[in-house]
């Protein structure tokens, strides 16, 4: 992961609707955001948008009006081939596609596919990346056994290794803790810590997550609610802490742990 440009996606006025222009609903109002390199994390209730913003943030939405550019490149990433959109962005989906047929490394080493082609032999290092890759989601230990004989967890655990294994500047992740145990939540949070922070080569690394406790470590919050964006900032942020309360109707309250960082309670009493 050498002599990368630290990319990030502009979106201007972001606008989707869903369903037709007559009989159809406005699912995203107008969003403007500029990511970086970091770990951004996109939060609010059910139905406020998140997983629609991040699939049009990758090209895979159709805008109802708006612009996504990949900087600073200047690609206009709707537009552009989804062989060269590949490259540069790396996509997990909220129900990743699988075959139970492939082993986990044979599904890890599709994500070579993005920067050798469909026809291309993979060399030495491709098999290193993959490697690599899984061992940083820890599922090398299984790494000849098919998917179909992993749990939900061990199956996740795969499906981040081959987006890992693009290594493309630019992830975008719905929902990446999904049948996670708490251990490997922790891990997942310490593993998008290191990729956003590399000193030579940091990723920015946007993902969806329903996960408050985990959603607070990260270096950016994104709040969303009725398809619009009502805060952007540190998680230490009381504009951000504010509209997280307000967005889930006063059930959790924000408090300061021993570390500095807002920690998340339930408001069973209240």
């Amino acid at each position: 992961m050498t002599g990368r440009l630290n990319p990030h996606l502009f979106a201007r006025d972001l606008r989707v609707r869903l369903g037709g222009p007559k009989a159809g609903r406005d699912v995203l109002h107008g969003i403007t955001l500029d990511t970086s390199p970091g770990w951004t994390a996109l939060v609010g209730p059910n139905g406020a948008g998140k997983s629609t913003l991040l699939r049009a943030l990758a090209g895979l939405q159709p805008l109802s009006d708006g612009r996504v550019r990949l900087q600073p490149h200047g690609l206009d990433v709707h537009s552009a081939p989804p062989a060269v959109r590949a490259r540069h962005l790396a996509w997990l989906a909220q129900q990743g596609d699988i075959s139970g047929e492939l082993t986990a490394q044979e599904t890890v080493a599709l994500g070579r596919i993005a920067r050798l082609g469909l026809l291309a032999t993979p060399c030495a290092r491709d098999l290193a990346v993959t490697e690599n890759a899984m061992r940083l989601t820890g599922c090398i230990a299984w790494r000849h056994r098919r998917l179909h004989e992993l749990s939900g967890g061990e199956r996740q655990r795969v499906l981040l290794a081959r987006v890992l294994a693009t290594q493309a500047p630019l992830l975008l992740l719905d929902e990446p803790t999904t049948h996670l145990d708490a251990p490997h939540q922790v891990a997942l949070a310490r593993l998008f810590r290191l990729l956003a922070h590399d000193s030579d080569t940091p990723c920015a690394i946007l993902t969806v997550l329903h996960d408050l406790p985990i959603a607070l470590q990260a270096d950016r919050l994104l709040v969303m609610e009725g398809g619009r964006l009502r805060a952007d900032g540190p998680p230490g942020d009381a504009a951000v802490q504010q509209a997280l309360v307000e967005v889930f109707q006063g059930a959790i309250r924000l408090e300061r742990g021993p570390d500095g960082r807002p920690r998340v309670t339930l408001a069973l009493d209240g």
